[in-house]
């Protein structure tokens, strides 16, 4: 089986099922234009087993550019659409790329490559051509991505068409939430693999809808929201927190926040003394906001606070937290709903993966390693890289801190590239202590490093905060904060800024970036 393939199964099987939503576009039909799309493509010159460029944000011809090349058996190149046109030719440089489907503002002047705007109409008709399928293997390589990594040269994660179409087979562990049929909300960008797995993947396995946003528009969302009406809502926790202060806010302003949580804290008790009704009242414009008829929330990319899935659940969501990375296919463990559940719980491994934890201290705290059908086969021509992060029974080093409750449920803790290693050997978690930082009055973001100071290890952290907030204020904040905690996690050194701090495509903050500014004097800089 390979990805094109996997989508005329589809598409057989559920040929009058709306496929993409704005549009109206049915499985059957779309099968039809993905198949024009590869002819117009081949006709181009592009083969199988070329690398071609895919740059667009999420419309209609980004998935029907994939699957085209899919079917010649290319590769497609997966593109972030946020960076420059220096980082664009050294991916395509390095990747060996020569061909790029774009949106028309991504094109630009190349001795070396060649563009093509993916939204120009095909010129071919049914009647004009027959598709022939390549044939492509299993093991061939269906995208490449660039890893996030900043400094030096970026890892390249090829995924394979039996990485792609295992994934989309391990998530019908998510059947007890979505039918066949139901519509996903795609404002998650597909060029990343989570938006790629739990927008396109998830949707193609339940024969679902995709409504495609390419843009984070509040006034359109709410639009999106509201007519379309999704069942299954995929974001990453920061997007999820906005709604939520947004939600509270519009309490607030009612003076109903105090009459709605004590409500919603105790609607089991209220259910019990038949005053349901109750806590259907409070629940049901909240719902309406997210068109009525969702039934799950997804979270992934980061961790979710705990308060913030509480919020939904309490609302009568169900909200689960995948995990996973570029090098799995996005999502290899999904969380189970509960309302007693443990902080930053990630579940366990999807169906046909396994898991161990290694190197565990005395908190049980220890290293994450995966293994199974949607675990990469290592990285693109970079065996140095390769032997650093597999052992020799084929699992998979993820970098990330976890521990194991009683219930055999993950939980995860942290980047171990970014865990803090004090003198005493005492190791400070970064996200513990964003997750308090940002509960302040007046911080929009916070990243939280290792750095030295007179040859000391010491906890730092620079603050993105609104223009009312002051050193002085910021430093009583941090020391209130602060006390939250062991005094060896205290964050004694920081820095501040009012500007936006560098962000991935998933809204998680670059820390390297962060600490390469702060040592380039671009923030003001306190001692607590």
């Amino acid at each position: 089986m390979n990805m094109f393939k996997l989508y005329e199964s589809a598409a057989n099987a559920a040929p009058n099922n709306i496929f993409i939503a704005r549009e109206g576009i049915t499985y059957a039909d779309f099968l039809e234009q993905i198949k024009a799309r590869a002819v117009s493509l081949q006709r181009l010159g592009i083969k199988q087993g070329d690398n071609v460029g895919v740059l667009s944000h999420n419309i209609k011809e980004f998935p029907q550019t994939l699957f085209a090349l899919w079917g010649l058996g290319a590769r497609a190149l997966l593109m972030d659409t946020n960076l420059t046109r220096f980082e664009y030719e050294n991916m395509l440089n390095l990747s060996d790329t020569k061909f790029v489907v774009c949106e028309k503002q991504y094109i630009f002047n190349s001795d070396k490559v060649s563009f093509y705007d993916i939204k120009i109409p095909e010129v071919v008709n049914r009647e004009s051509y027959e598709f022939i399928p390549a044939e492509v293997k299993p093991e061939d390589i269906a995208t490449l991505s660039f890893t996030s990594g900043s400094t030096g040269v970026p890892k390249i994660v090829p995924l394979t068409h039996y990485n792609l179409v295992e994934m989309a087979n391990s998530i019908e562990d998510m059947r007890a939430f979505v039918n066949n049929g139901d519509m996903f909300y795609g404002f998650l960008p597909m060029y990343h693999v989570y938006g790629f797995a739990v927008e396109l993947l998830a949707a193609l396995h339940f024969q679902c809808s995709i409504l495609l946003q390419p843009t984070l528009n509040p006034k359109e969302i709410a639009y999106d929201l509201e007519t379309f009406k999704p069942h299954v809502i995929p974001a990453v926790p920061r997007l999820f927190e906005v709604f939520r202060n947004k939600i509270i806010d519009s309490f607030k302003a009612k003076r109903m926040w105090w009459f709605a949580s004590f409500v919603l804290r105790n609607q089991k008790l209220l259910n019990a003394i038949r005053l349901g009704g109750l806590v259907r009242t409070i629940q049901r414009p909240v719902q309406q906001k997210f068109g009525g008829r969702v039934k799950l929330l997804i979270a992934g990319g980061a961790a979710t606070k705990p308060e913030v899935e509480n919020f939904y659940q309490r609302f009568g969501f169900s909200f689960i937290q995948g995990y996973g990375l570029t090098e799995t296919v996005g999502p290899i463990c999904i969380s189970i709903p509960s309302p007693k559940r443990l902080p930053f719980a990630i579940g366990s491994t999807l169906r046909n993966n396994e898991f161990e934890i290694r190197d565990q201290n005395e908190d049980g705290v220890g290293l994450l390693w995966v293994r199974g059908r949607s675990v990469f086969g290592g990285y693109l021509n970079n065996e140095a890289a390769n032997k650093e992060v597999f052992d020799d029974k084929g699992f998979f080093n993820t970098g990330d801190l976890v521990t194991l409750d009683k219930n055999g449920e993950l939980h995860f803790h942290g980047r171990q590239k970014l865990v803090i290693v004090l003198d005493s050997g005492k190791n400070v978690y970064p996200d513990e202590l964003e997750g308090l930082f940002m509960q302040m009055p007046g911080v929009k973001n916070v990243a939280v490093f290792e750095h030295k100071i007179k040859d000391k290890t010491v906890v730092y952290g620079v603050f993105q905060v609104t223009d009312d907030v002051t050193l002085e204020t910021l430093a009583k904040g941090i020391q209130k904060q602060n006390s939250k905690v062991a005094s060896y996690k205290w964050c004694t050194h920081f820095a501040m800024t009012e500007d936006d701090l560098p962000l991935t495509s998933t809204t998680k903050v670059k820390h390297h970036e962060v600490k390469k500014r702060l040592d380039e004097g671009q923030y003001p800089v306190r001692k607590e």
